[in-house]
């Protein structure tokens, strides 16, 4: 009986121990090439999810910590970029403000320039090439070396009688 078993159990070539070391021996370069894809899929991209779903699990309470401990590092990263993004937004909104604020501040000074000019324009000579300052405008140009407006030279135009 035991030995019909085991004939059934291990079919005809049950007994024959060349087979029976080759099928050792492919076992084991196949848990060696296993380790070794493992190793280097680990090496190459430790925090990717792609090596959990290429790994060969032994139960099922392995496949969950390595998934668990893989979603933990997700979500620390995931939180890290979630305050990156709220340092950024803060970061961005204090640029805003400072940003507003100068623009009102230009404002002011220009409307005070502005009003300046309209009350002392009617004081500037007639024959006065700065009596025109929409003249002047035109005439004006930004120099980009300098970081400043090249302005016409003053000119007073006298006008003589013979």
């Amino acid at each position: 009986l035991q030995m019909l078993e085991r004939q059934v159990v291990g079919g005809e070539q049950a007994e024959n121990k060349d087979l029976q070391e080759k099928h050792k021996r492919r076992k084991k370069y196949a848990d060696e090439r296993r380790m070794q894809l493992v190793s280097a899929l680990q090496q190459s991209n430790e925090d990717s999810s792609e090596w959990v779903l290429l790994n060969v699990y032994d139960s099922i309470q392995e496949e969950v910590r390595a998934k668990s401990k893989l979603l933990e590092k997700m979500q620390k990263k995931l939180r890290a970029a979630e305050t990156e993004i709220k340092d950024l937004q803060s970061e961005f909104e204090l640029e805003k403000i400072d940003y507003l604020g100068t623009i009102r501040r230009l404002e002011r000074d220009l409307l005070l320039f502005q009003q300046l000019l309209d009350r002392v324009q009617p004081l500037i000579r007639r024959d006065c090439n700065y009596s025109n300052l929409e003249k002047i405008k035109c005439e004006s140009a930004w120099d980009e070396e300098k970081g400043c407006w090249k302005i016409p030279e003053l000119l007073i135009q006298k006008t003589r009688l013979p």
